[in-house]
């Protein structure tokens, strides 16, 4: 038996389930016949005639043997190397966290930044732009991102935008010659599928592995996150976050995310986003610059056996409503609560996470057409996406691992303050003393009127916090450094 822990951003554990890709320099710095769609675009864009590229495995005759490397010539250059540089605060040791020591020994209230430097992966998807997809948990908090590329030139990156909740960023160069590869997000993906992991593993340099899909639709690693993964035995490891993940064809499937490492390196079990879903995010990113979620207001469960027999139900898998909330969009459009949903948009929903994933991909103000069962009787109906009012998901540096939301009327008849939505145990948040359902009233004495003014709040204070928390029926005073 051993333990799984979570780990970002590639740290060298012996014991983890680790997001694999911006992993730390030095101490403190840094697929007979098929066909592979790749497309070269120079200035001006100019498309590569696929029929030119060979299949995935090819008998080289002069040499005797069976070959990826036309494939692989043709789809490594499209893959990058990213360098992050980021400026973090140096730790204070336990003895001068002492105002004391810090006194004595005219010790700073805030220690000096310190410079550090990480490596990952990304894959251009569009060369006419210089569009670069890869992972949020590479590109976070950055103050400068560096792309190299195969041929070895190098350029400033620009970030786009990034979704925490997919772990999806978007970077842009300004660079000539190109090569981007082709999104298989009409290519439905099985189990069984050859495919090849592309990236910079450890910082060693562009590496290609090859294994096949082990599994689609993986979820539950992260329950804040959108998850849909495509889980694939070909060796990925920390540095390769961020990289390609290519079917015989040389089409993009995926982006490589996370593996599962009990020993700190690959053990065969390796996740990656799928296009259908980054395909989405980069969309929107692109728009807006951020992911527009909304909500349809209500709270749903998975369908399983039991249920289905408890309940007398005609279907045994769906999203089953436990709750509407009143108002909501759901609510409008007639959803009850016992209601079954097993369709969106004529696509199947087999559990919560399929409705929830289809939902938070969906942007605000369009329509689903909503399939559902009740009382053995399916029925359609078109629900809006509105826009999410109380989670604002805001991402506070000093309180990493929590979120805020602003206060519901169910929890409070005073809706002033900042709500803890969800506090990750272990999490600096949680180191902090924050748990779920905690209200934030006042920041250094000043009251708090919603989530927004709690960040701005926090976001312009650089120095000591202290918090006035409302916690059950009792007053709790945290202090942050």
């Amino acid at each position: 038996m051993f333990r799984q822990k979570w780990l970002l951003s590639g740290a060298a554990a012996a014991v983890l389930i680790s997001s694999f890709g911006a992993f730390q320099l030095g101490q403190s710095t840094a697929q007979a016949e098929t066909q592979t769609a790749v497309q070269t675009v120079s200035s001006p864009p100019v498309i590569l005639n696929t029929s030119t590229i060979s299949p995935a495995m090819t008998l080289d005759e002069d040499r005797g043997v069976a070959t990826m490397a036309p494939l692989l010539e043709a789809t490594t250059p499209a893959v990058v190397n990213i360098a992050v540089e980021t400026r973090v605060q140096a730790r204070m040791g336990p003895l001068m966290q002492d105002p004391f020591f810090r006194r004595f020994f005219d010790v700073p209230d805030q220690m000096p930044e310190q410079r550090r430097q990480s490596a990952g992966s990304g894959v251009i998807v569009d060369a006419g732009d210089g569009y670069i997809l890869t992972n949020h948990h590479v590109v976070d908090r950055a103050d400068s991102i560096t792309v190299t590329l195969k041929d070895g030139r190098r350029f400033d990156a620009e970030l786009v935008g990034s979704d925490d909740a997919t772990d999806i960023a978007l970077l842009r160069i300004d660079a000539d010659n190109l090569t981007a590869l082709s999104l298989a997000t009409k290519t439905d993906v099985r189990t069984g599928d050859y495919v090849v992991a592309i990236g910079n593993p450890f910082g060693l340099g562009q590496t290609v592995t090859s294994g096949i899909v082990s599994a689609v639709g993986r979820s539950g690693l992260n329950n804040d996150r959108y998850e849909n993964f495509i889980q694939t035995d070909a060796p990925i490891n920390p540095g390769n976050s961020g990289g390609a993940l290519i079917n015989s064809k040389g089409e993009l499937i995926g982006i490589n995310t996370a593996i599962i490492a009990p020993s700190g390196g690959n053990v065969g079990i390796g996740f990656a986003v799928p296009m259908s879903m980054a395909k989405n995010v980069m969309d929107q990113l692109i728009e807006h610059g951020e992911v527009k979620r909304g909500r349809i207001g209500v709270t749903i469960q998975t369908v399983t056996p039991d249920l289905a027999e408890a309940l007398d139900l005609k279907v045994t898998e769906g999203a089953i409503v436990s709750e509407v909330i009143e108002g909501s969009p759901s609510d409008e459009a007639g959803i009850k609560a016992g209601d079954v949903i097993i369709s969106v948009n004529d696509n199947p929903i087999t559990s919560s996470t399929d409705l929830r994933n289809t939902v938070g991909l969906t942007p605000t103000g369009e329509k689903l057409e909503v399939t559902l069962m009740r009382n053995g009787k399916e029925r359609r109906v078109d629900v809006g996406i509105d826009e999410i009012q109380n989670d604002t998901n805001r991402a506070i540096v000093r309180l990493d691992g929590a979120r805020f939301g602003n206060v519901p009327d169910s929890v409070s008849s005073n809706t002033e303050g900042a709500y803890v939505l969800s506090v990750q145990p272990g999490s600096q948040a949680w180191r902090a003393g924050l748990r779920d359902g905690d209200v934030i009233r006042e920041v250094n004495r000043r009251p708090v009127e919603s989530a927004q003014s709690f960040e701005d709040a926090v976001s312009d204070n650089e120095g000591v916090l202290a918090l006035t928390i409302e916690r059950g029926s009792a007053q709790v005073f945290l202090v942050l450094r």
